[in-house]
Parts: C-alpha cells; sequence; structure tokens
C-alpha cells in the first residue's frame, strides 16, 4: 500500500462543490458548486479555477461527445457551451413540483444521461421528503422516470460489466444495487449492498475504480469509504480535513488520482474556523487503485 497523500487543490470555498468529473481533452476537473450557481473547471497545470454562473442550483456536469457539456440545472436537463458561457434547456422534469431540484447525476456507458430530483433543502439534510424521482435523458433528448418516492437523489455508477446499476438515496444511508439492461437502460431488482455505519454518517457523491470497488464520500462524515458490493464489505476509510465531503471521482493521467468535492453551507464561523478548507476541492493520491474514464453523453 503506497502512502496517501490528501492536497486541497481548489481552495475557492463552495458552498455545495459536488459533481466532479475529469475532463481529458482539457486535461482539468469540472465540478459544480450547487448553492453558488456556478460550473467550474480546474486545471492542474495553471491551478486555477474558471468558473461559469448560472440561472439555478446547477447540480451535476457531464462530458457531452459532440463538444462541450451538458448539465441538471434547477429541474432542467441542459446543454452548457464553454466559451460562450451558453446554457440553453434540453427538457424539464418535476413540473409539477415547484420546490424540487435536481441533484446528483452521471452518464452511463451507453451515453444517456441518469440524474434524481429532491426538493430543496430547509437546511443541509432536512426537507420535505419522499419527493424526488430518478431520470434519464436518453440521446434522442426524450426522457424515462425509473422511480419516484425519493428523499435525496445521490450518488450513481455501473459495474465493470455494465450488468449492474449503483445508486444512493442519501436518507436510507445505504448504498443499493439494481439490475441494469445496458441496451435499454432498464434497472430492476432493488436491493441494498452497504448500511452505513452512525461515524460514515450520510452516504453522497460515489464512483467505481477499476477493480470493480466502490467509493463512497460520506456527508458530515469527513471521508470517503471504499466498498466491496459483492460482499458488502467496507475495504478501506481515507479521512479528510474536511467533514462535508460531497463526491468523487478519479482523474489525472492516468486516472490514479482521486478528486473529492466538500461543501461549507451550513457550517457557522466557529466550525469554519476549525475547517478552513470546507467547501475546496482535495486530490488524494498514492491510493494504488485507478478509476475509469467518464462516459460522455451521446445526444
Amino acid at each position: 500500500m503506497s502512502s496517501v497523500r490528501i492536497e486541497c487543490v481548489a481552495k475557492e470555498g463552495c458552498r455545495i462543490g459536488e459533481s466532479p468529473v475529469w475532463d481529458e481533452k482539457q486535461g482539468a476537473l469540472l465540478y459544480v458548486d450547487i448553492t453558488g450557481r456556478k460550473v467550474c473547471r480546474w486545471s492542474p497545470v495553471t491551478r486555477q479555477t474558471q468558473a461559469i454562473p448560472v440561472d439555478a442550483p446547477v447540480s451535476s456536469v457531464a462530458l457531452r461527445q459532440s463538444g462541450d457539456y451538458v448539465i441538471t440545472l434547477g429541474t432542467r436537463f441542459a446543454a452548457l457551451k464553454w466559451k460562450e458561457e451558453l446554457v440553453t434547456t434540453i427538457t424539464q422534469v418535476d413540473k409539477d413540483k415547484a420546490n424540487n431540484r435536481f441533484n446528483d447525476g452521471k452518464v452511463d456507458p451507453a451515453g444517456r444521461y441518469f440524474a434524481g430530483t429532491m426538493a430543496e433543502e430547509i437546511r443541509p439534510a432536512v426537507l420535505e421528503r419522499h419527493q424526488g424521482s430518478l431520470y434519464t435523458l436518453f440521446p434522442d433528448l426524450s426522457v424515462v422516470k425509473h422511480f419516484d418516492q425519493v428523499d435525496i437523489s445521490n450518488g450513481l455508477d455501473w459495474s465493470l460489466d455494465h450488468r449492474t446499476f449503483f445508486y444512493i438515496d442519501s436518507l436510507s444511508y445505504s448504498v443499493e444495487a439494481f439490475d441494469y439492461d445496458l441496451q435499454t437502460g432498464k434497472i430492476g431488482n432493488r436491493r441494498s449492498i452497504y448500511k452505513l455505519e452512525k461515524e460514515e454518517s450520510i452516504p453522497d457523491g460515489m464512483c467505481i475504480d477499476t477493480e470493480g470497488k466502490l467509493w463512497v464520500a460520506c456527508y458530515d462524515g469527513g471521508r470517503v469509504i471504499r466498498l466491496d458490493p459483492e460482499t458488502g464489505k467496507r475495504l478501506q476509510t481515507v479521512k479528510l480535513p474536511v467533514d462535508k465531503t460531497t463526491s468523487c471521482c478519479f482523474g489525472g493521467n492516468d486516472y490514479s488520482e482521486m478528486y473529492v468535492t466538500s461543501a461549507s453551507d451550513g457550517m457557522d464561523k466557529e466550525w469554519l474556523s476549525r475547517q478552513p478548507q470546507a467547501g475546496g476541492v482535495f486530490k488524494i493520491t498514492g491510493l494504488g487503485v485507478k478509476g475509469v474514464p467518464p462516459y460522455p453523453f451521446a445526444g
């Protein structure tokens, strides 16, 4: 086991940093600040972050095969042209729920954009329950709703053989698995594969490594944990210097670096003075595993 190093690379504190995605073409890390309403891109070369402001809470960002990006914005799927700073709505969901917004989203191995919704929070993790749903935006720009009654739709990824979909509804305090059909994008046979321990707190964003193990960021737990989805066992815990770790992805030239986003919303002055890096983006090296490159949206 090589020695694990943790460094805060993007220090402009996000209110709710989320959805880290490595953009290989740009050699940069994309992420969003949900309540800060901006899409960010951090370059390891310049060590600078560029940010594009948007007009609603922006909860996830993904690569697009035709270039540029797709995002979830309020209750809309939208396209983002980076240079032009131009956002175009693709389609809207949850039209009957004015208090809802999208949360985490990710593109599947066939180029479909999966993303889920939730009610706006009164304060972190406090909200009207069972208001959310999980959706897929297909490459032909049609939308399918998989299920509703979701509290906080969160982390998602797919097994290496593309036969299992992994998903987190945060307030279930567990990581779930579904049978997954790559041809159709359909999911079924929902089951829990890991229940979080008390000190791990709330499961948030998630990614998979090339050994088929899941990494889950624990909100208010100040850590990422590595899980074996086959056995349901926790294999490793990496603690960070901030409590509100929100999501994780692999990146860098060979996808051997892990990037972890964090939040500062809901922290008072005293808490922030103890954790001045809250809302920063962290790079973890020396984990000894690599990640799977992100899939681009095919629409």
